[in-house]
């Protein structure tokens, strides 16, 4: 009598008397299946030897653990070469180093801090001439960072700085230095200068900080300098040798910057290209020639300059406070021509204006003020206290005008007498889009929109809004940063109604955009 064997299912698949699996659909063949097991055993080797222990990094390859390496910072990331020698070659593949000592100036932790600073420093230099003398390769560096308290014990700063820029062809290096809590010091570097042969250095990018200007003759391949808090003890002769015995300089930056006595640039030979004065104290700069200058900033500092010795200038950048201010308590009667400071330039295309002060310290009116090629203009920071009209002044001087953005913030004081404007049969046939930022519906305002609609045949956009500010990106870059405002419907209809009527006129349709 036949026996019948109940079977168990696991899975999908039988159970045989013996407690195995049996397929139970098709057969398996016999090498096919000894090849899957043999595949899955040499895996789950595999795994089990990779990440025994838990030492799962060291399963990654060298490009993802220099990717982490990246984005430690430098302190931690060097820390990493006592776990192993692959990691000693690992972070010898970074390319930007950052030793950063400044913490708050607060006395009992400075000196601390530096020295903590100076003996990583020390050994990690040690250790490189270490690997050096033994042939391990030589350190390539793009990107060296040093922020650090001035004082008499920073002279390992400098050894870094050398052997930086000699061996590691350091192509950007920034030097921070910051006074102490006792004394406000700036960093010397030794008398041959930053390195030892500079002839031969790659360095491309310079940014000093509170340190005394290093001799920068011969250094050939230095494009970009930017010098930063320099002391009034430096002199006025340092500046100007920048520009001489650097030809090949291309952008030059001087902010927070102080020198009691006048500063010239005249440098017929020099190739700079962009020039930038921001916040420094200085009794006055004198500009003569830069024939290739393209781009220049000034912000609140006094630079006296004839835009036409400036052949290829296409973007200015003018931040400009006057008269009596919270800060200044200084009063300025005469009125100055505009031309003064944006003169006869034919050439600029971009153009970006900030004039402030408690009263309008120039004339509404211009008979020299010639932009023909000018297509981008922003007039920020315009005080509520003035007549915002004043910007016809420039709309009728740049027949070739674009796009034109306004910035009005609020001020304290009283309202200054508006302009009288004569009668214009101006027209303007390039102006396509007019943006004010800070529009609270005045008269004077209400004007100037009346005034552009008017003159322009081609106009498409009026956008004006109550809140926002202008985000710069740059110098010559910006976003219009709005805030949503709820306006009265009584006023808004009021507001619009006074802008229609001119619109209606035009045979090009506006968009008028309140909000």
């Amino acid at each position: 009598m036949p026996r019948f064997i109940r079977s168990r299912c696991r899975n999908g698949m039988r159970l045989t008397p013996d407690g195995h699996t049996a397929a139970s659909h098709r057969p398996i063949h016999c090498s096919r299946l000894s090849s899957a097991i043999a595949r899955k055993i040499l895996s789950q080797r595999h795994w089990s030897s990779a990440f025994s222990g838990d030492d799962r990094l060291s399963a990654l390859t060298d490009d993802l653990l220099l990717l982490i390496l990246c984005r430690l910072d430098t302190r931690t990331a060097l820390a990493t070469a006592a776990l192993s020698k692959r990691w000693v070659g690992l972070t010898r593949g970074l390319d930007t180093l950052n030793f950063r000592g400044l913490y708050d100036s607060i006395m009992r932790y400075e000196r601390h801090a530096m020295r903590a600073m100076i003996t990583s420093i020390n050994n990690f230099l040690d250790a490189d001439d270490f690997h050096e003398q033994n042939n391990h390769g030589t350190w390539r560096i793009r990107t060296l960072r040093l922020e650090f308290f001035a004082t008499q014990c920073c002279s390992c700063m400098n050894r870094l700085i050398a052997k930086a820029i000699d061996t590691w062809g350091v192509e950007d290096l920034e030097v921070s230095a910051k006074g102490t809590f006792i004394r406000k010091d700036s960093h010397s570097f030794p008398n041959r200068g930053l390195c030892n042969n500079p002839h031969m250095s790659r360095l491309r990018s310079l940014k000093l900080a509170a340190c005394f200007i290093p001799p920068l003759q011969g250094f050939t391949a230095l494009t970009s300098l930017v010098l930063q808090d320099l002391q009034k003890s430096t002199p006025a002769a340092a500046y100007e040798a920048i520009c001489t015995l650097c030809p090949q300089l291309q952008v030059l930056h001087l902010k927070s910057c102080n020198n009691g006595g006048v500063v010239a640039i005249d440098a017929p030979r020099s190739e700079i290209r962009q020039l930038i004065f921001e916040d420094c104290s200085f009794k006055q700069i004198k500009m003569y020639t830069l024939p290739m200058l393209e781009n220049l900033v000034v912000v609140n500092t006094v630079v006296k300059y004839n835009l036409s010795s400036f052949p290829y200038l296409t973007h200015l950048n003018l931040t400009i406070c006057l008269g009596i201010t919270k800060g200044r308590f200084c009063c300025t009667k005469d009125y100055f021509e505009l031309n003064l400071f944006l003169g006869v330039r034919p050439g600029i295309t971009n153009l970006v204006t900030r004039f402030t002060g408690y009263d309008r310290w120039f004339k509404p009116f211009s008979s020299t003020l010639l932009l023909p090629n000018l297509r981008k203009l922003l007039v920020a920071d315009v005080p509520s206290s003035w007549d915002v009209s004043w910007p016809r002044l420039l709309i009728e001087a740049a027949p070739c005008l674009e796009s034109l953005h306004i910035n009005i913030t609020p001020w304290e004081e009283e309202p200054c007498d508006d302009i009288s404007w004569l009668s214009s049969e101006f027209c303007h046939n390039q102006l396509k889009e007019l943006v004010i930022v800070g529009f609270e519906g005045t008269k004077r305002q209400i004007y100037l929109i009346n005034f552009v609609i008017q003159a322009s045949t081609v106009l498409q956009h009026v956008s004006l809004y109550k809140k926002g500010h202008i985000q710069y990106r740059g110098f010559w870059d910006w976003d219009i940063v709005t805030e949503q405002y709820q306006w009265d419907n009584e006023e808004k209809v009021k507001i619009l109604k006074q802008i229609a009527e001119n619109v209606s006129c035009q045979e090009t349709p506006i968009q008028v955009s309140l909000e």
